[in-house]
């Protein structure tokens, strides 16, 4: 994969985002591609939406795509560095490689699977961090909230 690649499957999860946006949501986006770049699943932050807090985009995609074998060969890609629940989805299910939008807004356990051997990809996105930034800046009670702290 290059990051052209990269690039046009974060897109996917970018579209995410602003769906769940629209919706009065968490601006966070998801998308589960296999090693060819075939688009498995796609999701979005619906912990607003559903009042469900186990529904974040990576949940979502990873549900969308469907039951597999093994998932060894699949690229996770989110708006957002993952947080500890869904980097513990991306370990459980052996998920190789997980392509970030951005993780300057938060962190989640990015240097966690790296060290335990899971290809991160990190692009820096000037989009993902405006539009996460813009959702913190008008609702920080929803953030705080997403990201469980008090």
């Amino acid at each position: 994969m290059t990051k052209k690649d990269y690039v046009r499957m974060l897109d996917v999860a970018l579209e995410e985002a602003r769906l769940g946006l629209a919706e009065g949501g968490v601006p966070i986006g998801a998308a589960l591609f296999d090693s060819a770049g075939v688009l498995l699943g796609r999701g979005r932050n619906r912990r607003v939406q559903d009042s469900d807090p186990a529904i974040h985009a990576e949940t979502a995609a990873f549900r969308a795509a469907g039951r597999r074998k093994s998932y060894r060969d699949t690229i996770m890609v989110t708006t957002l560095a993952p947080c500890w629940y869904c980097s513990g989805l991306v370990r459980q299910f052996g998920i190789g490689t997980v392509v970030v939008g951005e993780s300057d807004t938060f962190q989640g356990g990015v240097a966690w699977l790296r060290r335990n051997g899971v290809k991160v990809v990190n692009l820096q996105s000037a989009a993902c961090r405006e539009l996460l930034g813009s959702f913190i800046k008008a609702k920080p009670e929803v953030w705080n909230e997403d990201i469980g702290v008090e």
